[in-house]
């Protein structure tokens, strides 16, 4: 076999595996939305949302709830990466990268600026507000916001095939935002914070990919993102719960009622979904490009549906399938792009 057929079939065997990689993202992605949901009603979120809707509205109530759960689903997405990252052996390459921070480790932790207080905040805000199917696929969005900054930070290439999934993904979100919000104005009740938390949630997202992308460049994955969640506890247990707290909100008296069997169970099992979920995101990005990675991650959406419908019995709106059946449209025609021009991720 010559030197050119050897590279041939390590590129099938790179591009191949980067698929495989964002298919299982897309799997247990769809999955996080489970205990997602469920957690609202677990005690202690359901008596903290109560007790601060009687003093400040349900609004307030929701946003402050919805920051205490996102600030445990980053603890146990870190304690899941710390044992990931003790069974591969890789805490000595997590110190080197850490010291590293102006060529590395800077990029995980912006990145965690994004995929935290933006992102995933903003999809537990549209779950308290609008529901689980809304918060999957209103976010469907965010490799159009990837493959875009992607393109404009480092020369990463869009094909034509590529930006015609981009269109297609934008003209679902249009669907899947216009749809509702034209039923909800219909009946005089807006949710719009819950739009927003969508909003958050597609542009964040496609943020924090663009941004791990550059640091992926010199970082292993396992260990870039153990850094990124690491950011994000930073955010929430040092700055974020603390001047909740200062401003009058129990945040420390919830927060040490959360350890209830049950509540725990479902965040531990919202941990290990969504901290595996990043893992497989991670690793697909260096191999098909962050644009593709999303793109095949996108794929959640359906399983999320898919997940809620069987769990829970909600059928969405035909807006909502509409919408999502066009960002999986997109998704697909990424998906069915010629190999060859993975060639080069990355313009000259």
């Amino acid at each position: 076999m010559d030197l050119q057929a050897l590279k041939k079939l390590e590129h099938q065997r790179r591009v191949r595996y980067g698929y495989m990689w964002a298919l299982f993202c897309a799997v247990l992605w769809g999955l996080w939305y489970l205990p997602g949901t469920v957690v609202w009603v677990l005690n202690p979120f359901d008596e903290m949302y109560a007790e601060i809707a009687a003093g400040s509205g349900d609004s307030i109530a929701l946003l402050v709830t919805a920051v205490l759960i996102t600030a445990f689903n980053a603890l146990t997405v870190i304690i899941a990466l710390m044992v990931w990252n003790g069974v591969l052996g890789k805490f000595g390459e997590m110190k080197r990268t850490l010291v590293e921070f102006k060529p590395c480790s800077k990029w995980f932790f912006l990145a965690s600026i994004f995929g935290g207080p933006m992102a995933i905040l903003g999809s537990f805000i549209a779950m308290g507000f609008v529901g689980a199917a809304f918060a999957a696929v209103a976010a469907l969005m965010y490799p159009v916001v990837g493959s875009i900054l992607a393109s404009q930070w480092y020369g990463e290439k869009i094909s034509k095939r590529a930006a015609t999934g981009i269109f297609l993904i934008i003209v679902g979100g249009f669907v899947i935002f216009g749809g509702g919000l034209l039923s909800e104005l219909g009946s005089g009740n807006v949710q719009w914070i819950g739009y927003i938390g969508g909003l958050m949630a597609a542009i964040g997202w496609g943020i924090e990919g663009a941004i791990a992308g550059k640091g992926l460049d010199i970082a292993e994955p396992d260990v870039g993102l153990t850094l990124r969640f690491l950011g994000e506890n930073i955010i929430w247990w040092i700055i974020a719960v603390p001047i909740l707290a200062i401003a009058g909100f129990p945040m420390v008296k919830y927060a040490l009622m959360a350890f209830e069997p049950l509540t725990i169970m479902v965040l531990v099992f919202a941990g290990i979904t969504f901290g595996f979920c990043y893992v497989t995101w991670y690793k697909s990005f260096p191999l098909i490009g962050v644009g593709r990675g999303q793109g095949i991650g996108n794929l959640y959406g359906l399983f999320a549906v898919l997940f809620v419908i069987l769990f829970f019995g909600d059928v969405p709106s035909w807006t909502l399938l509409l919408g999502g059946a066009f960002c999986l449209a997109g998704s697909f025609t990424m998906f069915s792009e010629d190999t060859s021009s993975l060639e080069s991720l990355r313009g000259d």
